[in-house]
């Protein structure tokens, strides 16, 4: 029926369709049918490449949050990553194992190549780090942010211009909302490819003129502390009281400034929220860092304000039931400071910072802190004190249950799946490189952190080089351990 198939003025609405002019689809990137005419521009291809990102094929064992680490460890490099919605600077939270690509990721490459599948996709878009431009996120409304030279992953696409100079228009672009709507006419799958994201006509004039009127691009910054830029103050950031806990105990961010707050910071990395061997209290250490940190703008308001952005009204409070539940779902459930305690709101508690918490803190914080803790409620109890033998008996039995993590017996062993059994550890001595997922198992099964959170050691999705299922729920008993190693 003509009406379907032309343009005719008397159809009714329903049946209108657009003119499509078949000799205009051949001028379509790759000869892409599309639903309305374009206005003929160079494509963008003509100013930018679209470069695919990398692929680890088992990100658990090369990837990290950066957070997971005290700084970037040998042979980690930063990696950014996607944006939910497009922002100057973000997808600025992982590290990937690189060791300049011969080191471990090299080897599991070779090992996949002996097994038959080939593939260089794990050295992706390396021809352009260093350099600049904009990152795409494949999917959804393809949001964007600024590419600032570092690796990427394969869910990203860097658009690199091949003039530096062109970099202000090409981003002006890519944030407008143009950007995504003239992808889209030519192609609407799920994840669109890298090579697309530049086949759309970019008039360089226009937006460099947008560009000019908008101001020269920003220098790197966020005040999001999950971002390898942030600058590690509490005053300005986004979290500021999960800022000054970490501060206080003793985390560094990688472009931190000095503010003269580490004199503030614990020597060892444990802070116990009751005054213990000769210690403030955590929240009386926390509100003397804030101080510090806010200068002259520092009053009970501002402390007021702070507490009432996490729903809190008074600091010790939140410390003890807050911060813990608030600081995993801040840092995607793989948590830098761990809160330890008995059970009880008027127990033994305390903040340790897991980068420090070797075989050493942890005798340190088992006999010294929570030793120090018993005695005095022993004394305690001998005074006749209310409530006190019910400290007591808490202390006495998460001193146990630390012990138990100290020796590494099972469920309170460390495993970790791409390791011989040879090379497991033996009780509390953790691996910084294996990440919190796997370090934390322990403390979690024994039940001694202050909230729960979304963590787990399930089978992760893929097969190891052999073909073998990638398990992480296993268990090995220190026997077993020292027998691998040739012991007796």
């Amino acid at each position: 029926p003509r009406g379907r198939l032309g343009a005719s003025p008397t159809a009714p609405d329903s049946l209108n369709v657009n003119k499509i002019i078949q000799s205009k689809q051949l001028q379509n990137p790759d000869a892409r049918f599309t639903f309305e005419d374009q206005v003929i521009f160079p494509l963008l291809q003509e100013y930018a490449r679209g470069n695919a990102g990398m692929s680890s094929g088992d990100f658990p064992r090369f990837g990290r949050c950066f957070w997971e680490m005290p700084q970037l460890l040998p042979g980690w490099i930063f990696q950014q990553t996607t944006v939910q919605t497009t922002r100057v600077f973000g997808g600025m939270e992982h590290a990937i194992l690189w060791e300049n690509g011969q080191g471990q990721l090299y080897e599991y490459v070779l090992e996949q190549k002996a097994n038959g599948y080939s593939s260089g996709v794990w050295k992706a878009g390396c021809q352009v780090w260093g350099q600049k431009g904009v990152l795409v996120s494949q999917m959804g409304s393809l949001p964007v942010s600024l590419y600032t030279g570092e690796a990427f992953d394969n869910n990203t696409s860097a658009i690199v211009p091949k003039d530096p100079a062109h970099l202000p228009a090409i981003w002006a672009f890519c944030q407008s909302p143009e950007f995504n709507a003239a992808v889209r006419q030519i192609d609407r799958a799920l994840k669109v490819t890298n090579a697309t994201l530049v086949k759309v006509p970019f008039d360089l004039a226009r937006w460099q003129q947008v560009a000019e009127e908008a101001g020269p691009l920003p220098e790197p910054y966020s005040a999001d502390p999950t971002q390898w830029l942030f600058n590690g103050r509490p005053a300005g950031a986004e979290a500021p009281l999960q800022v000054a806990v970490a501060r206080l105990l003793g985390y560094r961010w990688p472009q931190q400034e000095e503010d003269g707050l580490d004199r503030l910071a614990d020597a060892d990395g444990i802070v116990c929220l009751p005054a213990v061997a000769r210690e403030l209290p955590a929240e009386e250490r926390l509100r003397a860092l804030l101080a510090q940190a806010y200068g002259a703008e520092w009053d009970a308001a501002l402390q007021g304000r702070l507490l009432a952005a996490v729903g809190a009204s008074e600091l010790g409070a939140w410390l003890r039931d807050d911060f813990f539940k608030q600081h995993c779902a801040l840092f995607h459930n793989r948590p830098f400071i761990w809160h330890v305690w008995d059970g009880r709101k008027d127990g033994f508690a305390a903040l340790l910072n897991y980068h420090r918490l070797d075989a050493a803190r942890l005798d340190k914080l088992i006999y010294t802190y929570l030793g120090g803790w018993i005695e005095a409620q022993r004394a305690a109890v001998e005074r006749g004190e209310a409530g006190a033998d019910g400290r007591l008996v808490a202390a006495l039995a998460l001193q146990k249950q630390l012990e138990a993590i100290k020796l590494g017996e099972p469920p309170y062993d460390i495993y970790v799946r791409w390791k011989p059994l040879q090379g497991q550890a033996l009780g509390w001595n953790p691996d910084l490189n294996d990440g919190v997922r796997l370090n934390i198992r322990p403390f979690v099964l024994a039940g001694l952190l202050r909230a729960k959170f979304t963590i787990n050691w399930n089978k992760d999705r893929g097969t190891n080089p052999d073909g073998s299922e990638r398990l992480n729920d296993r268990h090995y008993t220190l026997a077993e351990k020292q027998q691998a190693r040739g012991g007796s």
